[in-house]
């Protein structure tokens, strides 16, 4: 955390324990240009029916944090006040994280001599804030799992496709060959074809995907944005695997002695 304005907390001064540390955000709702010294009052949360003056403590702003990520990113940053007081919750160390046995067996040895009869448990900050998009890398390990079976089943389609196609045009390869085409012609035009297929699917495709990323990323305040640069490469990678697969039986039936394919027909 960064201060943009007055100090830290200082256990020195015992008027800190009615002090108050704002980020950004809150100074702003507030209203406050120059937030140190204002004072921002509180209510007791034990406090019964209609609330009186005694009931509000008063705290003192003696510092302004810069804005940082204390919640998910789909939400926007909001209005944090910071106090110096005791907590009876949770306890927070940080540490080197080499030295993470030995200090989790001594916190376990304090932990056992003053709780003897309460359990021992702790968890990492990273993994806390982890838990916070388990759904989405979840949903994005599901997600690449089903487009690589897509690409595969689509890939044994593509193959079996051309596969026919080629049988089907077998004579008319060979009187090509006899006639003086190339390998590299032949490949072309048998892919021709399955590739517009493609590049039409393409066309349908990318809307569609651009258009559902996009609603999916609104549920975050903070979001990268959309290239369509990133759906071209897609696209390029599409196109490039469907002809491979193409040629895979376009390059072996043009390879094929135009002599026994005449004659087998």
């Amino acid at each position: 955390m960064e201060l943009t304005d007055g100090r830290n907390f200082d256990l020195r001064q015992l008027t800190d324990s009615a002090a108050v540390i704002l980020n950004e955000t809150a100074a702003r709702l507030f209203g406050y240009d120059d937030p140190i010294g204002k004072k921002v009052y509180y209510m007791d949360a034990s406090s019964d029916g209609p609330p009186s003056p005694e009931d509000f403590s008063e705290l003192t702003v003696i510092g302004v944090v810069e804005n940082f990520h204390w919640a998910s990113m789909r939400e926007n940053i909001g209005a944090l006040c910071m106090v110096l007081q005791p907590s009876n919750g949770l306890i927070s160390f940080r540490y080197d994280a080499s030295e993470t046995d030995a200090v989790l067996t001594e916190l376990e040895r304090q932990w056992r001599a003053m709780a003897p009869d309460q359990p021992f448990s702790y968890r990492f900050m990273d993994e806390s804030f982890a838990q916070m998009y388990q759904a989405e890398q979840r949903v994005g390990r599901i997600a690449g799992i089903f487009a690589l079976l897509s690409v595969f089943v689509s890939c044994l389609g593509l193959f079996g496709l051309a596969s026919y196609a080629t049988e089907q045009r077998t004579k008319e390869i060979g009187i090509r060959k006899v006639l003086g085409a190339s390998v590299a012609g032949i490949v072309s035009l048998l892919s021709k074809d399955f590739l517009k297929l493609v590049g039409v699917a393409l066309l349908i495709a990318i809307p569609l995907a651009f258009y559902g990323m996009k609603q999916w990323l609104a549920d975050f305040a903070y979001r990268i944005p959309m290239d369509w640069g990133l759906f071209v490469l897609a696209g390029i990678a599409v196109l490039l695997i469907a002809f491979f697969t193409i040629s895979i039986q376009s390059v072996k039936t043009a390879l094929t002695n135009p002599i026994d394919s005449l004659r087998n027909e």
